[in-house]
Formats: C-alpha cells, sequence, structure tokens
C-alpha cells in the first residue's frame, strides 16, 4: 500500500459518514485533519503537498502564525455585530481595499461571505444602473466559459448547461458572448443595450485561460462609449494571485467595479465589492446589505493578511515563484505549455487525461486540480520556496510519467507488432 494512501477501513468509514449526513454534491478525495504551511495531513497521517490552496484561497498557506493571531486576537475582542454598527476593523478593511484598488476618494466598498454573494451584488449594482439610466430592459452580459458561482443570480452569468439546466428558468435579462475581441465588438454594434459587461481576466475554471491580448482595454472602451458598466470578477484573480494585488492593473484600465473574495482573507470567509465613480453612487439604504458580511473577526483577518502580504513582499515571491513553476513543468511528459499569471498557472496537457494526472498526483501526495480534461491548476500559497518548488517539480514530474507510461502500455498491447 503506498504511503499516500489511506486504508480501506479508515476510507470506508468516513466515506459512509460523509454519504449517510452531507447532502450528495461530489466525492471527497480525503479526510483531511491539520495543515501547516503547504502542507496538509489526512487522518492517517498522510503528508500532502497542498498546490491547490483551497482554490486560490489560502495566500499564506495553512495555520499561518499571522492569520491564526489575527483570528485568535479578534474573537477574544469582538467577533460579530449586526450592520446597525460600524467597527474599527472593517473601516480599516474598506480604507486598504480603495487603496489597493486605486478607487481614489470616490471609491465605495461593500463587504460579503463568499464571490458569490460579491457577484450577486455586482449584479444588483448592473441593475440599478440600468435603472438609473432608464433602460431597465438592458442585459447583462458574461463571457462563455465563465464561472461566477452557483446562487440563481450568479448562475445565470455561468453559462455551462451542466449547472444551469436544473435549475431553469434563471434570472432574464442574460446575455454570453464567446470570449473574443469580435464577439466583444459585435455585442455593442448589435442594437441590444447593455447594462453591464462581467468578466473574469483569467477563466480559472476553464482552465486559466486569459482573455485575448487587449480585450480589458477594448472592453473599458466600449463599455465608456456605451454606458454600460464593466464589471470584473477577480475572486480568482484579486488580492495578489497574479502577482498584481488585482490583474486589471497589469492592463492599464480601471473598472467600475471588482468582485472579490478567496484569498481576501486567506481562508476565512469574506467577500467584497469594490466600486468606481459614479458606480459608488447607485446603492442607497435599503436596496442591499449582509448579516455577516465584513463583521470585525472577518475584517481583523483580512487586514492582518493584508499588511503580511505587503511587510513581506510577497507580491514579489509570487511573480518569481510562477515563473520558477512555468519554467520548471516545461519539457515533462504530457506537458503542451503553462498559461495564467503569478501563482495562478493552468498546465496545458498533450490529452485528455488531465482527471488521471490529478488522481496519480494526489496517490503521490500532491494535491493539484483538473478543472478541464486537458489542464491541470495550480494555486499555492504565496509564501512557497525552494523546498516547496522542489517538491511539487519531482512529484508532478513522476505523477505525469506514471501517466504516461500507463498510456504508452495501453497503445502498445492494443497495437502488437
Amino acid at each position: 500500500m503506498s504511503a499516500h494512501q489511506t486504508t480501506d477501513a479508515a476510507t470506508a468509514a468516513w466515506q459512509d459518514a460523509a454519504a449517510r449526513d452531507l447532502m450528495s454534491l461530489g466525492g471527497r478525495l480525503a479526510l483531511l485533519t491539520r495543515g501547516e504551511g503547504s502542507h496538509v495531513w489526512d487522518a492517517d497521517g498522510t503528508r500532502y503537498l497542498d498546490f491547490l490552496g483551497g482554490i486560490a484561497v489560502n495566500s499564506l498557506g495553512h495555520a499561518h502564525p499571522v492569520f491564526v493571531e489575527a483570528v485568535s486576537r479578534q474573537a477574544a475582542t469582538l467577533a460579530h455585530v449586526s450592520n446597525y454598527f460600524a467597527t474599527p476593523q472593517q473601516l480599516e478593511l474598506a480604507a486598504r481595499l480603495k487603496e489597493l484598488a486605486g478607487t481614489g476618494e470616490r471609491g465605495r466598498v461593500f463587504l460579503a461571505n463568499s464571490g458569490t454573494e460579491a457577484n450577486e451584488t455586482a449584479i444588483k449594482l448592473a441593475r440599478l444602473h440600468a435603472a438609473k439610466t432608464g433602460r431597465q430592459d438592458a442585459v447583462i452580459a458574461s463571457l462563455h466559459g465563465a464561472f461566477h458561482g452557483r446562487s440563481t443570480g450568479a448562475l445565470a452569468l455561468t453559462p455551462k448547461a451542466a449547472y444551469q439546466d436544473p435549475f431553469r428558468p434563471l434570472l432574464p435579462g442574460v446575455t454570453h458572448i464567446e470570449p473574443t475581441l469580435e464577439a466583444l465588438e459585435e455585442l455593442f454594434a448589435g442594437g441590444e443595450q447593455v447594462a453591464a459587461l462581467v468578466v473574469e481576466p483569467i477563466q480559472g475554471e476553464a482552465g486559466v485561460l486569459p482573455l485575448p491580448e487587449g480585450y480589458l482595454r477594448r472592453a473599458r472602451e466600449l463599455t465608456t462609449a456605451h454606458g454600460a458598466l464593466l464589471i470584473l470578477d477577480e475572486v480568482q484573480t484579486g488580492m495578489g494571485r497574479t502577482g498584481h494585488w488585482f490583474a486589471f492593473q497589469a492592463e492599464g484600465v480601471a473598472p467600475d467595479a471588482i468582485t472579490l473574495a478567496k484569498g481576501i482573507a486567506a481562508g476565512f470567509p469574506l467577500g467584497a465589492v469594490v466600486t468606481f465613480g459614479d458606480a459608488s453612487d447607485l446603492f442607497y439604504p435599503g436596496t442591499h446589505n449582509s448579516t455577516f458580511g465584513g463583521n470585525p473577526l472577518a475584517s481583523a483577518v483580512a487586514n492582518a493578511v493584508i499588511q503580511e502580504i505587503q511587510d513581506r513582499d510577497l507580491l514579489a515571491n509570487v511573480t518569481a515563484r510562477g515563473a520558477q513553476l512555468r519554467a520548471a513543468v516545461e519539457g515533462m511528459p504530457l506537458v503542451a505549455g503553462t498559461r495564467g499569471s503569478g501563482l495562478l498557472i493552468g498546465i496545458a496537457l498533450t490529452a485528455p487525461v488531465a482527471a488521471e494526472v490529478r488522481a496519480t498526483a494526489h496517490a503521490r501526495g500532491l494535491i493539484v486540480n483538473a478543472p478541464t480534461d486537458d489542464a491541470i491548476r495550480i494555486a499555492p500559497a504565496y509564501t512557497i520556496g525552494d523546498a516547496e518548488v522542489a517538491e511539487f517539480t519531482s512529484t508532478f514530474a513522476a505523477a505525469l510519467e506514471e501517466v504516461a507510461s500507463r498510456h504508452a502500455a495501453a497503445t502498445t498491447e492494443g497495437n502488437p507488432a
């Protein structure tokens, strides 16, 4: 039995408990019990190198002292108050996000609990914009390949039949276009009025696919010319994941709003919408709120995480380690190339064997993700160093070699000389 496989009895026990007590929404790969840095351990004590980071969430890794101290200190002081009150932690976080995003004085921040909630808030922002401009029937546009969440509004922006079909009818007034410059031009050249264009700078669930060169700049020009909002879903790309605080900053554009979550509090549930300019004036009392969003505990953790990223210049490490990892996998078996930015990396494969590669890597003690049939996604902690890169490189190469060998053997058996 491999050192990275739990016993049949132990696995059966926790899987039975999951089947008995949890809703049937997908299989569980292991029963994880603790984490430290870029490693996690399962119930049998098997160690895994975590290069998925909770799907781009654990920006400081697991059990980082700054995270632990911030949770402990704030929980012992003031964890939650209603949204009838403000707290110093909330105000500090809002000011930090405005500064990092470069909104200027007119920027505003709404704090929620998740990326899905942030995107639901953005949908309402777009609807308010349409109403204010007298275009109540104007559509919200998103891109094929996008993922914006699974609640019914966010799901309407996520054009994947397997996700949408069981829940139709969905939110009306949404249209989808291909992620090309030609489709973007056609959207605004047609007769349909557009309230907002919602896009991810890099489509994570589509296999870490960046937008075409110049897409965001042209989107900014067209939305401005046609009185539409440009809303960027930076749930996965934001808070330093690409080597910039926000991916849009590499493009030299200013959106009307961005949505955030995942790495914003390094594992503590938190989401946000940050608005720019006139979009900051759209919400008014009674149009939106959240019970838990931006409570002092979540806000304190986010402030501590942001401060740690700044103090340790982790954005520079994100850029350097990303380049190091992309170079390391080039030339490995089954690797066709890489894409993405910083520590959001898609590894394109030469065959549709991503699920097999993921499972083989897992059996060898490496956690990665297969968002599509022919791509592996990695999103490790910003704190990784030479040791983690070396462990990933050797383990991932071994997994690829094993999969490639299995397929070569199968081909040989199927085509005897």
